[in-house]
């Protein structure tokens, strides 16, 4: 027994440097990102900031479904296949990237010949990019990498975005079809440089028969999942967008930004993690998979608590002082929204860990919980209360969101976010 000790703590200490490197692409990342949010909401109109911001967010709603969840499969198979030699990998990523790819191109036609909204037909000609861009980049964590993850997808991508959007706000425009441009033109090169590390990486044997059909008999439940994770993450700034008008949505994009502070925190970790958990879960590991739980359920709370309990108390001051004299409206926003992510973020990956032991269905069944509750919510509170009742809206559905897989995998494995290995963790993180 002597010698799995180094093994389980060398394990641990991989996800802890995997974690801090995610962790340190989506701090770049969430740092760009917000400075877009800043750049737009003192550069343009509130009426244009609105439009520009649901417009985006419905891009990437569209995008992150028609991703059918794709990358994650391909995270789960090409990290199995790891005990011999990756071989046969190929067959997947092209099982994956077909259906998507040819998804994405026609939805992105569709919109261009019907819509005339100039700023949605500049993102429809930019939606295959974005869309295939998250399943490579997802693909090439399944060898063990966080590196195009963390510089392709957490610094390359929001900083350029950041940059573009600037150049287009300085000049003077506030164009939404420029700004629009501006923000999806740096998917291409993380498309491509993302194709090119992955196939460096993929071995150069035949491809596996019947790799579409196991890729796909796994995936499809979550790729319904990950759709509906899709509308509940951003629905609400469209909604917002239609029932109250696009000045109340920037209002509420503005104060809803600092939440992609825990968003990204909590991507990071499981960017770094899910991995392991699929390995530990599929061997049977349930120690090692309650160690990987329950460590980065105390790391993703001692990083963003902080944030959260800052947030709340400096909300009204801080909204006018970062985004505008317009937008101290939105304080009641970040109340809620601070409350709920400390919640969420107590409950660790629950999520992940349901989805790694391979019960993507009842993931479906928690996310569709979800979404309902946020929708009948939204539709209750935002003609009365705006922002606040979107956020209250989300907050609802974020609560059951959490709840639902931490019941199953508690009731399943007897897995709790805390318990002897949180302390561990950080000794652990100390010594190694």
């Amino acid at each position: 027994m002597a010698p799995l000790i180094p093994t389980r703590l060398a394990g641990l200490t991989g996800a802890a440097r995997g974690g801090v490197a995610g962790l340190a692409g989506a701090g770049a990342g969430a740092v760009a990102q917000f400075l877009t949010v800043v750049l737009v909401t003192r550069g343009v109109e509130q009426e244009a900031a609105g439009l520009f911001f649901s417009a985006t967010a419905l891009c990437l709603t569209v995008a992150t479904v028609l991703r059918l969840d794709a990358g994650n499969g391909l995270v789960y198979f090409i990290a199995r296949s790891r005990s011999f030699d990756h071989r046969h990998t190929s067959g997947y990523v092209r099982a994956a990237l077909v259906p998507v790819a040819a998804l994405s191109l026609a939805t992105g036609a569709a919109v261009v010949l019907t819509v005339s909204d100039p700023a949605l037909r500049v993102l429809a000609v930019a939606l295959p990019a974005v869309t295939c861009s998250g399943v490579v980049v997802s693909a090439t964590r399944g060898f063990g990498s966080m590196r195009p993850t963390v510089l392709l997808d957490g610094v390359l991508q929001p900083v350029s975005q950041s940059l573009l959007v600037g150049a287009v706000v300085l000049a003077g425009h506030d164009s939404v079809p420029l700004l629009a441009a501006a923000w999806a033109l740096p998917y291409l090169p993380v498309l491509l440089l993302a194709s090119i590390w992955l196939r460096r990486r993929l071995p150069g044997t035949p491809r596996l028969p019947g790799a579409a059909h196991d890729l796909w008999r796994h995936t499809w439940p979550r790729s319904l999942a990950a759709g509906i994770q899709a509308v509940f993450q951003r629905l609400d700034v469209v909604i917002v967008a239609l029932l109250a008008g696009p000045s109340e949505a920037a209002v509420y994009t503005a104060a809803t930004r600092f939440r992609i502070v825990g968003q990204l925190a909590g991507q990071g970790l499981a960017q770094a993690t899910q991995p392991r958990l699929v390995r530990a879960l599929a061997e049977g590991d349930l120690p090692r998979a309650r160690e990987l739980y329950q460590s980065a359920t105390l790391w993703l709370v001692l990083l963003t608590w902080p944030v959260w309990l800052g947030y709340a108390a400096l909300a009204p001051w801080l909204l006018g002082a970062v985004f505008g004299d317009g937008y101290t409206g939105g304080a009641p926003v970040a109340f809620v929204l601070a409350a709920t992510m400390m919640l969420a973020t107590a409950c660790g990956m629950a999520d992940v860990v349901l989805t790694s032991a391979g019960h993507t269905g009842s993931s479906l069944a928690d996310l569709v919980a979800a979404v309902a509750t946020v929708v009948a919510l939204d539709l209750l509170l935002i003609p009365s209360l705006g922002s606040l009742g979107a956020a209250l809206g989300w907050a609802g559905g974020t609560v059951v969101k959490n709840l639902l897989p931490l019941w199953h995998i508690h009731r399943l494995y007897g897995l709790r976010p805390f318990g002897t290995h949180s302390l561990a963790a950080l000794t652990t993180r100390r010594t190694a």
